[in-house]
């Protein structure tokens, strides 16, 4: 089959979400299907264009103009798609419609071109922060064209247990691993006897790390003689969840100062390959999103969850997720506001014994091709 994967925005080599995409596109091609990947970029003369692998599909130009070109104009899509007889097309929300996607998609389906949207993080609305000024009007014009727009699918995929959204049905699918990108947990127990947490994320409030290192501060403050435990924090930090108060929590760093952690904490920046993976290997218990609430999610299927359990690394969440909410190496945090009780990491990290291979021959059945494949499935 003909395949178009559409993505409204460009790559980075090391952004978990560009990562996913490739891995994707790599699961429908493992399962003999051509396809194309659309993407939005710029050029080598900073010319913003559209693509098709690599290729320039549309030169929008430089400056302003071209910025607005490219939200406006996708005839190049649509025309490609015929020229190329493409019979499918995959997008990713962007949490962007207009009325100019609405007319793409009328015309596909009046050329008999079936389509679905993934929403990545459904429901989205709490995710546009009001602290930049672009947000709330996208959000505004997102929500006067969503349902006009997904109305000319054929269905919406989803990592949520929705049943419709936007007035349309859904595909209930699980976040995919590619096996081949993550190597197994090779733990190397400290001779200290210390424990080290890990978690892996661009922090936002969703993530309540604010949460484990509140329940860290707590741990130390009230407990004599205590095992040290340390938390690794790999990938970015926005300051406003660093340093000021979000509404959630004062700060990440005021918790830290509050309770005289500051040697408990470590702050890694992003780290990739063998620098990760050292961290990972000190560590013998993951961290996933401590609150998922905040944002108005209960039930998600998350991408990082899955990462860990691939990896053979027992962790820790708090939504709910059916893939993993009853499995033996998954710890469940209440989805509240309350500090992680340590202890309690502790006490399940001293009587685990599973092997990463096992944990990880849990979640063979989550690889990208047959998670792609559910959705080519249910629409043919």
């Amino acid at each position: 089959m003909r395949i178009l994967f559409l993505v409204y925005h460009g790559f980075s080599e090391h952004s978990g979400i560009s990562k996913k995409i490739h891995y994707q596109v790599k699961g429908l091609r493992e399962n003999g299907h051509d396809v194309r990947l659309c993407y939005y970029g710029f050029a080598e003369n900073g010319h913003r264009c559209r693509y098709i692998d690599g290729t320039i599909l549309k030169d929008y130009g430089v400056g302003r103009l071209a910025a607005l070109r490219q939200r406006i104009n996708y005839e190049c899509i649509y025309n490609y798609c015929i020229h190329e007889n493409i019979e499918f097309i995959y997008a990713r929300s962007f949490m962007n419609a207009s009325p100019w996607l609405v007319s793409l998609f009328k015309k596909v389906k009046g050329a008999g071109i079936r389509a679905v949207t993934e929403i990545p993080t459904y429901p989205y609305d709490s995710e546009f922060s009001p602290h930049i000024w672009k947000q709330p009007l996208r959000l505004i014009l997102d929500k006067f064209f969503r349902c006009s727009l997904y109305r000319y699918m054929d269905a919406m995929v989803t990592f949520s247990d929705a049943t419709e959204i936007f007035g349309q049905r859904t595909i209930n699918i699980s976040n995919g691993v590619d096996f081949d990108s993550i190597p197994l947990h090779n733990y190397q127990f400290p001779t200290d006897g210390s424990i080290h947490l890990i978690g892996v994320a661009e922090v936002h409030i969703w993530h309540g790390y604010d949460r484990l290192i509140a329940g860290i501060g707590e741990y130390y403050k009230n407990t004599q003689n205590p095992r040290q435990v340390f938390f690794h924090i790999v990938g970015g930090v926005h300051p406003h969840q660093r340093y000021k108060d979000n509404h959630f929590h004062p700060g990440l760093q005021v918790i830290i100062d509050k309770y005289k952690i500051q040697d408990y904490i470590i702050f890694h920046g992003q780290l990739f390959g063998e620098e990760l993976d050292k961290v990972f290997n000190v560590s013998c218990f993951a961290i996933g999103s401590l609150a998922r609430h905040r944002s108005g999610i209960t039930v998600i299927k998350t991408l990082k969850n899955r990462e860990y359990a691939t990896r053979g690394i027992p962790f820790i969440y708090s939504e709910q997720d059916s893939d993993f909410d009853h499995q033996s190496y998954v710890l469940k945090a209440p989805a509240d506001e309350s500090p992680i009780d340590i202890q309690k990491i502790i006490d399940f990290v001293n009587k685990f014994t599973m092997k990463p291979e096992y944990i990880r021959k849990t979640v063979e059945h989550l690889k990208w091709e047959n998670q792609m494949q559910r959705v080519l499935d249910a629409v043919f």
